[in-house]
């Protein structure tokens, strides 16, 4: 679907997502959602295609794209129906790696960034802890200075991409401050980094979602990503790119949901003729439709807003708030008209319907998301 916002650039890496997905990910995703995570060979594919690198500097293998290049991959990734698959690669394009793009020095980009791009190493970032979500500002994971580095110890919980990664972006407090806290690198393998236990999701299946611990982690100086003290400013600013990603996942669930009924409610007979012939189901869909549509230019405006420079954290704040709301209700309204056929495991329409909940949840739960537009007026 064309916006005003995009340029035939866009629609072509559209069509080179679309037929990665058709390839690659929807006759094998179904495997995956058993087995519980994405394998690596597929990850990495997308990496040598020149996806996982749109918004970062060639020098490193990126393309240097910007915020309406990044949506549009993050729209087409989002038109499978394996949530699971989706947010894999959103965590590791859109969640984590960005922080090393931001805030890490040459010598570190040197070091990771363009095996990040490559799909050679997959990236977590690690903030949610179990008593810390949406407030940032609550995490007790914390890092003390030992000599030349840092130990760090704490749990961080709900971290997607936890089990399988390779490099881990840990948020930690580094003062008294409520504000006070630094982002460091962590590579697996380091002594005591460990994954405490792979958590089981109602959705997003085949993304692998872990309980990280940190039992006197000991990091060297060079692992300070950024500066001290600026983590939180660090996760602030990389929020508007995770929201924007996270409302295109939201958005890609409900046209997809659409797509389905419409083409079911049209085969489905009951009734004397097929479901589309009641009033109130096309009209039901029909709002649906139109809803999804307001929902996707508001979007798009938010990314253009990002490339003229614009303070779009009340704009985001909206969009996360209104389209994780939106989500659930086009795709429980779409799973309704498929009558029983909804409730089954393994039609995409019941696997939309689970997937779909935690998009008022993750990445800024909907009340949160308000409080932040709200105290900007």
């Amino acid at each position: 679907m064309e916006s005003i916002y995009t340029t035939p650039d866009h629609e072509l890496l559209r069509d080179q997502v679309a037929k990665f997905i058709a390839r690659e990910v929807e006759p094998h995703a179904a495997a995956w959602e058993e087995q519980g995570f994405v394998p690596r060979d597929v990850l990495r594919r997308m990496g040598q295609a020149g996806l996982f690198g749109l918004m970062y500097e060639d020098a490193y293998g990126g393309a240097e794209a910007d915020a309406l290049t990044n949506l549009v991959f993050a729209e087409a990734l989002s038109q499978s129906t394996f949530a699971g698959f989706i947010i894999t690669v959103l965590v590791h394009t859109d969640m984590a790696s960005p922080h090393l793009h931001h805030a890490g020095s040459a010598a570190q980009k040197e070091k990771y960034l363009r095996r990040v791009i490559a799909g050679e190493l997959i990236t977590a970032v690690g903030i949610t802890e179990p008593g810390a979500g949406s407030d940032v500002t609550g995490i007790r994971t914390s890092a003390r200075r030992d000599g030349d580095g840092w130990v760090l110890n704490g749990t961080k919980m709900f971290i997607t991409n936890g089990v399988h990664a390779d490099l881990y972006f840990i948020a930690a407090k580094t003062g008294t401050g409520k504000r006070d806290m630094s982002m460091f690198i962590v590579e697996k393998g380091t002594p005591g980094f460990s994954v405490g236990r792979a958590l089981k999701k109602t959705g997003w299946l085949s993304s692998d979602t872990a309980e990280l611990v940190l039992d006197n982690v000991r990091l060297p100086a060079a692992n300070l990503l950024g500066e001290e003290g600026k983590g939180f400013y660090s996760v602030m600013k990389n929020f508007q790119t995770e929201r924007i990603a996270l409302a295109a996942m939201a958005v890609g669930h409900c046209q997809q949901a659409l797509k389905l009924t419409l083409d079911y409610v049209r085969q489905r007979q009951a009734f004397g003729g097929p479901l589309w012939d009641q009033q109130t189901i096309r009209q039901r869909l029909s709002m649906a439709d139109a809803k999804t549509r307001a929902a996707r230019q508001f979007m798009y405006h938010c990314a253009w807003r990002v490339t003229q420079r614009h303070d779009i954290v009340q704009d985001v704040s909206m969009l996360k708030a209104l389209t994780g709301e939106l989500v659930n209700e086009v795709v429980q309204t779409c799973q309704q008209f498929h009558g029983g056929m909804g409730y089954i495991r393994e039609t995409a329409i019941e696997r939309l319907w689970r997937d779909a909940r935690v998009l008022a949840i993750g990445g800024g739960a909907t009340e949160v998301m308000l409080e932040e537009a709200a105290k900007r007026y």
